[in-house]
């Protein structure tokens, strides 16, 4: 046709209004069958795939999409069991008013990434046509938080913040009850194994505790807070909250000189993972090994994990309700969490010899 296709052109091949190619496409509950099938045929016969998405959601103000920040590759995202509760109460409370989620990964802690990498996401963030976000465990200063504070959009977010809303747990609250009930069962010598943008297994020293992620910081603090003066608390890092790397930090912290009595992992994944290599150690967990968890995922019931109950599902309602109704929902809400005490926790052994099955 010498120029782009465009909703109009399409209307004038089809002979129809531009409403009618419109409703084809959004609306096909406004047109007979028939209709509605001989304007997508015209249409694809010129090649055009429908309205833009951008322009329509500029005429109306509305774009009637939500964004959600992602801190994992979307591959892993949808293993994951405490995403998918997330994304299940999103979704539960977006659904009913029609609105969409776009999808938008993003490292949550740029240290470490090129240039380029931080600008492709940036490019994601700016370019994306929603009506606000939700973002996982982001900083104030992270980029896509900046990003989308330029374009004046509202954000809801799962951590502390100076500014903005959010739907929070206490974090640091929730590692000292894990670190109080590790204490009241004897144990002195603990590790700490929490996602990380680092190594699998890698000790984690003191300095390098900025790189980890707010949740992780606030965990660890709480633990922290709880041991008393004559205990040891060493830091491993779990990496990317995966069994496999959970299962290569098990295994470090396992074959030590010297191991912990109890290993306080920062999620239930990394948990799971510990269980996992100590039984295959021939370690009684519970009795040999103490193991704790955080987020009481579906699979932890079944495992006997000792864990932090905290309510994702409930989590991601609210989110999504501060974005659907922002006068008629509170600027921050705090959500309880609970410590479910199962059989990987029990008391400390009393010297090491007792490690040795009998």
């Amino acid at each position: 046709m010498g120029s782009r296709t465009t909703l109009r052109s399409v209307a004038e091949a089809a002979g129809v209004s531009t409403a009618a190619v419109s409703y084809a496409f959004n609306r096909p509950d406004r047109l007979s069958t028939q209709l509605r099938a001989r304007i997508l045929a015209v249409a694809r016969e010129l090649g055009y795939a429908g309205p833009d998405a951008t322009a329509r959601s500029l005429r109306t103000g509305r774009a009637n999409a939500i964004g959600v920040i992602f801190t994992t590759e979307l591959t892993y995202a949808f293993s994951d069991p405490y995403v998918l509760a997330l994304l299940g109460g999103l979704t539960e409370t977006l659904s009913r008013s029609r609105t969409s989620l776009v999808l938008i990964p993003f490292a949550p802690v740029v240290a470490g990434l090129t240039d380029s990498q931080v600008s492709e996401s940036l490019d994601a963030v700016r370019r994306a046509v929603i009506d606000g976000a939700v973002a996982d465990g982001l900083t104030d200063d992270h980029p896509a938080v900046r990003a989308l504070a330029d374009r004046s959009l509202p954000l809801v977010r799962s951590s502390e913040t100076a500014t903005g809303r959010g739907v929070l747990i206490d974090d640091r609250q929730a590692g000292r009850d894990i670190g109080h009930h590790l204490v009241e069962l004897g144990h002195r010598e603990v590790a700490m194994l929490v996602s990380a943008p680092l190594a699998p297994g890698r000790l984690v020293d003191r300095a390098d505790e900025a790189a980890l992620y707010p949740y992780s910081r606030n965990r660890l603090a709480g633990v922290r807070d709880a041991l008393p003066a004559d205990a040891r608390l060493r830091v491993v890092s779990g990496g990317g909250n995966t069994s496999a790397a959970g299962r290569t930090a098990a295994h470090t912290i396992i074959a030590a000189a010297d191991p912990p009595t109890a290993i306080a992992a920062d999620s239930d994944v990394l948990a799971a993972a510990v269980v996992e290599v100590a039984a295959g150690q021939g370690l009684r967990v519970g009795h040999d090994l103490s193991v704790t968890g955080f987020d009481d995922v579906p699979a932890a019931a079944p495992a006997g994990l000792t864990t932090v109950r905290q309510p994702i599902h409930e989590k991601g309602q609210l989110m999504a309700r501060m974005l659907l109704d922002p006068d008629g929902t509170p600027d921050r809400v705090i959500l309880p969490t609970e410590l479910v005490v199962r059989a990987s926790t029990g008391p400390a052994p009393g010297r090491r010899g007792e490690r040795s099955a009998t």
